[in-house]
């Protein structure tokens, strides 16, 4: 694996810019994804946050739904925050009429869990696996994890609730690290990427 492996941005909705900034930070190649055909020559790829229902409905429309269904199947390294996380859930609680994910992490989320966009908070969350002290996690309308199959590895909870999640090559968090200027959450999921795990 290269050492500056290419990560993609999956760029339908939500705060892009932030991760693209983010992951250059931590010694990547960021490029937006848009199309099917970006996907071509990823090592990895990052679902940011959003509308889960607005970004379920854009990956359709953009004919993106099962080639990330089957890229993450094959074992592609995906880091999901927030909005990203339901999208990577097997199965939403609560999920708006229509609304599809890709799935990769044997969990059942729920939706806006933390409450409103009003409800909005920072909070220092305690990640396993990050050196250097507690994350400073931004929740936006933020989802949280309701329960985890035997494979998937919690590697985070705020307030009793679970907040960070590892199934294989796939890693989601509730939170926003991009909007904090701490690049450790995509320092590690790069890591994972060079290490091809």
């Amino acid at each position: 694996m290269t050492s500056t492996p290419t990560i993609g941005v999956l760029a339908l909705q939500g705060d892009v810019r932030e991760h693209l900034a983010a992951l250059a930070a931590a010694d990547a190649a960021a490029v937006p994804v848009r199309r099917p055909e970006e996907l071509t020559g990823l090592a990895g790829l990052v679902i940011p946050g959003g509308e889960s229902t607005t970004i379920s409905k854009l990956a359709a429309l953009f004919g993106l739904t099962e080639p990330l269904r089957a890229a993450i199947r094959a074992g592609l390294p995906v880091y999901g925050t927030c909005a990203g996380l339901i999208m990577l859930a097997d199965k939403i609680l609560d999920p708006r009429s229509g609304q599809e994910t890709f799935g990769g992490i044997d969990m059942i989320v729920r939706r806006n869990a933390f409450g409103r966009q009003n409800e909005s908070f920072e909070a220092q969350v305690e990640v396993r696996g990050v050196p250097g002290g507690p994350v400073e996690g931004v929740f936006i309308r933020a989802p949280w994890v309701e329960s985890v199959g035997a494979d998937v590895e919690v590697l985070a909870e705020y307030g009793g609730h679970i907040v960070a999640v590892r199934q294989g090559a796939v890693l989601a968090t509730s939170f926003h690290p991009e909007l904090t200027g701490d690049h450790r959450m995509h320092e590690l999921f790069v890591s994972a990427v060079r290490a091809g795990s």
